[in-house]
């Protein structure tokens, strides 16, 4: 009985893993999986366990399925080192915490050698707000979004990608090694059975993106979407995900305490991104991603 569970069980994880895409979304219970997939690898040790408590060496190779799946699929982000070299703009986002009066302290841990730092979940005039202002002397803001630079930025485009108010901006940070357009977003929350209307605001954001005819463009936020769920798709492509490309592990970010997983991201086009990482951004309960570009 306990090697035909094994067994079982070793197909079922590795199904879930290949084919998860396959699966529908359940009324968004799904995308959540999505969200927590590379922990499915933890069910590997378990199987092989009760393998060997089962004494049965066809349950121990039926374990190999899902062990081989998760190496293909996630091998990469263990073994995968930030290229580095030379960097011409270095960025961070964070979500401080609405109503969090430690944001301040979140957002002072992050900024140094950072040249533009995005913010969500805002207090206006909060101590986020004002710990930043003392650092970077160009900022814009809408609502509970920001961003703060070390270059100038032109005047702002804010939009509504679907919630009834602005939550998303575009501005153009003009750097020395050249124009950058930058967007900051915090999409809808995506919750278990609850995922239509993160859903709407990632086709939002899709449609800004491919109107944007900029050589380069970042995308820094909350974009309550990981990096394996289905919905990521929508703006990967056409960006690329700094962390993916550039970055050493999964790069979870939430909880802060434990990060399970990374709805917080860095999507870029028309640079090489040099590295990516997470910063722990105490005081909040989001870690910040990091990134690093090279013109």
């Amino acid at each position: 009985m306990l090697k035909r569970a094994v067994i079982a069980g070793a197909i079922l994880i590795a199904t879930m893993l290949a084919g998860h895409r396959l699966i529908p979304a359940l009324g968004g219970f799904t995308p959540i999986l999505e969200s927590l997939l590379p922990w499915l690898g933890l069910a590997v040790p378990l199987l092989l366990l009760l393998a060997l408590l089962a004494r049965s060496g066809g349950a121990a190779i039926a374990v190999l399925l899902p062990a081989l799946v998760w190496a293909v699929m996630f091998g990469s982000d263990v073994l995968r080192s930030s290229p580095g070299g030379d960097s011409d703009l270095s960025v961070a986002t964070v979500n401080v915490g609405v109503r969090n009066n430690s944001s301040g302290t979140a957002v002072r841990g992050i900024a140094d050698g950072i040249d533009l730092v995005a913010a969500q979940e805002l207090t206006p005039g909060g101590p986020a707000a004002k710990a930043l202002n003392k650092i970077f002397r160009y900022h814009r803001n809408v609502s509970t979004i920001g961003l703060w630079s070390r270059f100038p930025l032109s005047r702002p485009d804010f939009f509504d990608v679907g919630l009834g108010w602005e939550r998303a901006l575009r501005t153009v940070a003009k750097t020395p090694s050249g124009d950058v357009t930058v967007y900051v977003m915090h999409l809808a929350s995506a919750r278990p059975g609850h995922t239509a209307t993160r859903d709407r605001t990632l086709a939002e954001a899709r449609k800004l993106i491919e109107d944007d005819r900029s050589e380069r463009i970042l995308l820094l936020g909350d974009l309550n979407t990981a990096t394996d769920d289905r919905g990521l798709g929508n703006l990967v492509p056409p960006l690329l995900n700094a962390q993916e490309e550039a970055g050493e592990g999964f790069g979870f970010t939430w909880p802060s305490s434990f990060p399970i997983t990374r709805p917080d991201h860095i999507l870029y086009k028309g640079m090489t991104a040099t590295r990516a990482g997470v910063a722990p951004a105490t005081g909040s309960d989001h870690r910040a991603a990091t990134a690093s570009f090279r013109f």
